[in-house]
């Protein structure tokens, strides 16, 4: 049964409840073979600073939508993360033709009285404002963690008010303290997105023989999309992304793809697995296409799917020759350097194994979280028997300022918003991704290999920086060992 048919998406912890971690410390040669057990399967913080909650990675995608109005229902502090959103969004939306859009989020604002006499009449009632005021083709009325708490039923509300109003209503239900893995989101969104947008089957459209499902992030740049669309248009396929800047009456396409490819595994096993199960189409999640050999991997498998291979590995070969020819002039300045990298499971070890073909030698990976789909890329690093610490976290600044100032690398690379604590140690930060640049595909690599040559090549400012910044950690703890308060069976390491 598809988890779709729930009227409740099934939190992470569920799905995967044997492999997925959310803490965890280790040295990365003992991944090789068990994965997440051996690091810390069994593990929990005595102390926790900050973490990304599931609603902020939900929100990048569902602002993204056009013609949707996200409605937040909880307290007017949650969604405040969707005004860090806006910049990519207006990007996003000006890269595609449209300029100007912002993200459009309203909040239902739930006070003392509410939590007392319950919300669901006040969310009904913003539901019909908001239909009336932006008139969209869909409301996404998303629940936070105080409906949650007090049991608005938010289902209940849009089946009501459905009647009342143009726009399709869709219950989103992201209560953040129901998961401790910032993926959850994904499932979140695509849970939704699958049960409100997509056809019945026996009115799915006609099967499209070379139309493949992209499943881009929302992290991906209009210059990624097109990067991916040139790889798999060499081989005569034309592409679909969804969901992220997906026209609401586009999803109903997906239905009718010959094959769906995730660029990014931790995102997409929920809803392609859907796909499978009531639309007939198959699906591959196994590389995220960073770097030379991933990306090259993830063309031959398309095409291999598609009857395809030959073509498929020509066109590799001839990329792979023109992509190395071009990096040769990046290799005098980062040959040798070490670097420390901070991202999401997938994204993490991805573009670890582009900088080892860059000449860089790892250090150090902070993962978001760990599962099962880490186990390709973990294997993948394992391969060059090279021993660097391996950090599971969901932020932890604390523990990351440690880890740093132990190692020093030269040069950091992380998200755009999770740079800071490097820098003011005086480490050069390097953004990972930039949804202006290219990151993935061999343009992509390119991208970014260029922009790191820049940065290593240029550390004065982040060595005075340092020398001037400081964080708020005493002197002591960077003499503790960093991963004193994981817990492992409920005692702290």
């Amino acid at each position: 049964m598809s988890y779709l048919d729930n009227k409740i998406p099934v939190i992470r912890e569920l799905r995967h409840p044997e492999t997925s971690l959310a803490h965890g410390d280790g040295h990365f040669r003992g991944l090789g073979g068990r994965g997440c057990a051996a690091v810390s399967s069994r593990a929990d913080r005595s102390f926790t600073q900050g973490s990304i909650c599931p609603l902020l990675p939900a929100l990048g995608i569902m602002c993204s939508l056009p013609d949707t109005v996200v409605l937040l229902h909880g307290a007017v502090g949650c969604g405040t993360c969707a005004s860090g959103n806006n910049a990519n969004i207006r990007a996003g939306n000006a890269q595609r033709g449209t300029p100007g859009r912002d993200a459009l989020w309203l909040s239902t604002a739930l006070d003392e009285l509410n939590v007392i006499n319950g919300g669901n009449e006040k969310l009904a009632e913003a539901i019909a404002e908001a239909d009336r005021a932006y008139k969209p083709k869909v409301i996404l009325a998303v629940s936070g963690c105080l409906p949650g708490v007090i049991g608005d039923d938010i289902d209940s509300v849009a089946a009501q008010t459905q009647e009342r109003v143009g726009a399709r209503i869709l219950p989103v239900h992201c209560e953040g303290f129901k998961s401790r893995f910032m993926a959850t989101a994904y499932d979140v969104v695509y849970h939704a997105l699958g049960r409100g947008l997509m056809p019945d089957p026996a009115e799915a459209p006609a099967k499209a023989p070379l139309t493949v499902n992209v499943m881009n992030v929302g992290s991906m740049g209009l210059a990624d999309e097109k990067e991916l669309s040139r790889l798999l248009g060499r081989l005569g396929l034309k592409t679909n992304f969804l969901p992220v800047f997906t026209d609401p009456e586009s999803f109903k396409k997906a239905a009718a793809a010959a094959l769906s490819i995730s660029v990014c595994p931790t995102h997409d096993d929920y809803f392609l697995t859907h796909l499978k199960e009531k639309y007939g189409v198959p699906y591959i999640i196994r590389h995220m296409p960073v770097g030379v050999k991933n990306t090259g991997s993830w063309v031959v498998d398309v095409g291999r799917a598609m009857g395809l291979e030959d073509e498929a590995k020509k066109v590799v070969s001839e990329e792979e020759k023109e992509l190395k020819s071009a990096l040769g002039e990046f290799s005098p300045v980062l040959k040798g350097k070490t670097a420390f990298l901070s991202a999401g499971e997938y994204r993490s070890l991805a573009t670890a194994s582009l900088l080892k073909e860059l000449g860089l030698r790892i250090v150090g990976i902070r993962s978001f979280h760990f599962d099962e789909f880490a186990e390709v890329e973990i294997k993948k690093l394992a391969k060059g028997k090279q021993d660097f610490v391996y950090n599971v976290a969901n932020v932890q600044p604390f523990e990351e300022a440690n880890i740093l100032a132990g190692l020093k690398p030269d040069v950091f690379l992380g998200h755009w918003h999770g740079n800071s604590t490097a820098a003011r140690l005086g480490i050069p930060a390097q953004v990972m991704y930039n949804s202006g640049h290219g990151y993935m595909g061999y343009a992509g690599a390119y991208d970014l290999a260029r922009r790191l040559a820049r940065r290593v090549g240029h550390p004065e400012f982040y060595r005075r920086l340092g020398r001037h910044g400081r964080l708020p950690y005493k002197a002591s703890w960077y003499q503790s060992d960093p991963f004193s308060r994981i817990r492992r069976g409920g005692a702290t390491k």
